[in-house]
């Protein structure tokens, strides 16, 4: 596992990186579309600002989180998205201050979590750097959400390996998600950072192996991307199916983007992309967390 000092200082800094993106905004362009169908920038940092209480309400207010959990039972095909059109309804200044706030405060109760301690979330319990790492992808992708629909290209960071080790722990739920027999085969993936160096994941002598980027890797499993185009290969069929499947949240399998020609000139792709965390947060359970299954993925790295 990590050291969660530092995942939560990536976790601050990729906030702080969407924050500058959107902080001097006119109300009018909180309100332009965003790749995720329905979505505006308010909608997206809405949501953050949703799940941040969520995570620190879990991490503080036993009963009181458990409560928000029935809520989600009750209408998890609506909960979400409810949740996000509530905050997107508030005034851009309101709710980019709602949502510093209580990021800031999520920060502040996590990095006060002793080391071993789990809390309550929707599916089994997290740790604080589970939960960190979780958040940092989240942000992350509805970071690119934002900068898509603002036409910004974001500089890739190291920031990423949390992603990508988020979208290789999930590789058995993306087969389980669909209904497909999960292979029995590791696979080995082996990504090159922003920076060069050589980030791997799995055993080397693998015969199934994903390489290319790391950018367009997380780009994929959080489906931000559609594969084609991406520069990722696959050797062996399990981790070329992989490729086609991949999500690092759980929930509902996602429908994923098209390509950017099928998306026509704006870039924006006319399917519903999946949201991430939506997903997660419907289900009850981030993709470090396998639901259904007795495969349990470990913690943040």
């Amino acid at each position: 596992m990590s050291d969660p000092v530092v995942v939560l200082d990536d976790l601050r800094d990729e906030s702080d990186e969407l924050d500058r993106l959107v902080a001097e905004l006119s109300d009018e362009r909180w309100g332009a579309p965003t790749p995720a169908a329905g979505w505006t920038i308010a909608h997206q940092i809405a949501h953050l600002a949703w799940t941040d209480r969520a995570a620190f309400l879990a991490a503080t207010d036993a009963p009181a989180f458990a409560a928000e959990t029935e809520k989600a039972l009750a209408a998890p095909d609506r909960f979400v998205d409810e949740g996000a059109e509530e905050g997107a309804k508030l005034p851009p200044a309101e709710l980019l201050a709602e949502w510093r706030a209580g990021r800031e405060r999520l920060q502040e109760v996590l990095r006060a979590v002793p080391a071993g301690a789990r809390f309550p979330w929707y599916g089994p319990p997290m740790s604080a750097p589970a939960m960190a790492t979780a958040r940092l992808m989240e942000t992350w992708a509805h970071g690119q959400d934002v900068a898509d629909a603002l036409g910004v290209v974001r500089t890739p960071t190291a920031r990423l390996r949390h992603v990508a080790w988020i979208g290789h722990r999930a590789r058995d739920y993306a087969f389980l998600v669909r209904g497909l027999p999960v292979p029995t085969e590791a696979v080995r993936v082996e990504i090159t950072a922003p920076d060069g160096e050589l980030w791997t994941y799995g055993p080397e002598g693998a015969a199934q192996r994903v390489t290319g980027p790391a950018l367009d890797f997380c780009l994929l499993v959080t489906q931000r991307v559609h594969r084609a185009d991406t520069a990722l290969v696959a050797e062996g069929a399990d981790a070329d199916r992989w490729l086609d499947i991949a999500q690092a949240f759980a929930g509902p399998a996602g429908p994923g983007r098209t390509t950017k020609e099928a998306a026509g000139p704006g870039g924006t792709a006319t399917e519903t992309p999946s949201r991430t965390t939506q997903e997660a947060a419907d289900s009850g359970r981030t993709a470090t967390e396998t639901p259904g299954s007795s495969r349990t993925a470990k913690e943040a790295p």
